[in-house]
């Protein structure tokens, strides 16, 4: 890929083709993920909703250990929201170029990490399994911080409720008839919104798809691929930075003094 188009895709300097260029792998990555973290502790890391609602079932029949495990999982969700703001905001400050690159980066490592507890989690069950699924809610809350920053709270990647009602929205707007009665209140459907909805949901499915076949029939070593995507699609801003950083610092050397 050309280095001004890896550029757009994690820069500070946004383009709405960026946005959805982004939007599209990440939610093709994040649908593996949960695919994967799926078939290793049989729960899905991104859908805080579902966690919820399990919390109030469990606490209702007093399953205590299940409602903490819940909770848990909602709290790591939310770090990794609250990591991923803290990030960008840290680096906007600083007017780095890797504002958006930074999350990602940290959630390729953390992919790492996840390969790594998963060749673990037969041995040590008890305690393999609740870290997992911890480590994923982070990953899932850290990149959908991301994209709901840099895109104006405008995308999520991670989970598809909003979107497929806003997919339905937009189907309703299309379906209605507008007669003349009210000519100046037309109802009009948002095409090019439908269509990045649309896409969206499809690569949130086949990557979960992909990744449920490839961590059956693989296993754990599909991160790799996952992470590698991720680092590739950030390499351009943090190099940018680092040249940056090392003008700065050779301007300042040039500058200094001889005593």
């Amino acid at each position: 890929m050309p280095v001004s188009y890896l550029r757009s895709l994690a820069g500070k300097h946004r383009t709405l083709n960026a946005n959805r260029h982004l939007a599209f792998m990440l939610a093709a990555i994040a649908g593996a993920i949960n695919a994967g973290g799926f078939l290793v502790v049989g729960q899905f890391t991104s859908h805080m909703s579902g966690i919820l609602s399990s919390m109030a079932d469990n606490l209702a029949i007093g399953a205590i250990g299940l409602l903490f495990s819940g909770a848990a999982s909602m709290f790591f969700f939310i770090a990794g929201a609250a990591c991923s703001a803290v990030m960008i905001n840290w680096a906007r400050k600083r007017k780095l170029e890797a504002e958006y690159a930074m999350p990602l980066i940290v959630e390729a490592i953390l992919l790492l990490f996840f390969a790594l507890l998963g060749g673990n989690i037969t041995s040590v069950e008890w305690l393999f399994v609740p870290v997992t699924v911890m480590l994923l809610c982070f990953i899932m809350g850290l990149q959908n911080a991301m994209i709901t920053k840099l895109s104006r709270s405008e995308i999520r990647t991670t989970h598809v409720t909003g979107m497929v009602t806003d997919i339905g929205i937009e189907i309703g707007k299309a379906l209605y008839w507008n007669s003349g009665r009210h000519p100046d209140m037309h109802v009009r459907a948002d095409v090019a919104k439908l269509k990045n909805l649309g896409t969206l949901v499809s690569l949130f499915f086949v990557g979960g798809t992909v990744g449920a076949l490839a961590f059956r029939h693989v296993g754990f070593i599909f991160t790799l691929p996952l992470a590698a995507a991720l680092i590739c699609i950030t390499l351009v801003p943090v190099i940018d930075d680092v040249r940056r950083f090392l003008h700065h610092r050779q301007q300042h050397k040039t500058k200094k003094p001889v005593s």
